[in-house]
């Protein structure tokens, strides 16, 4: 029988490799959810810019922005994926614009998460057909 040797680390290997190779595949996934978090406010802010200058056209009524963020969202990230989008004219400084805001899921692994956490608003000044002048 072999006697036992504190000093001997044979065998540390395979340990140390599954231990590092753990905490970098957790690591590595974090930094992707991180990512992909980062990703889907990004899409949901630029979603509800886009539906704020649809509404804020002469011609348009603010639901069709709301509409045309969600339809955004939904095409990008989606179905389902938005919780609520709604447009309301008002005014910011003395003018008058229309307001979207978009409330979706917050992505917290993969795109489950939690509903309704992520909430951006965004504005843009209103047109109208009047003459200035």
């Amino acid at each position: 029988m072999r006697a036992l040797r504190l000093d001997d680390d044979t065998g540390s290997s395979p340990v140390e490799f599954v231990l590092v190779g753990a905490l970098l595949t957790v690591l590595t996934l974090a930094v992707m959810q991180l990512g992909l978090a980062v990703y889907v406010r990004n899409v949901v802010h630029d979603a509800a810019v886009d539906g704020a200058y649809h509404a804020a056209l002469a011609d348009t009524a603010p639901a069709e922005g709301a509409e045309r963020a969600r339809t955004v969202i939904a095409r990008t990230v989606g179905e389902g994926y938005v919780e609520s989008a709604a447009a309301r004219e008002s005014t910011q400084a003395g003018h008058p614009v229309v307001e979207v805001t978009v409330r979706a899921t917050l992505p917290l692994a993969g795109l489950w998460g939690l509903p309704g956490m992520l909430e951006v608003t965004a504005h843009a000044p209103l047109e109208s057909l009047a003459a200035s002048g």
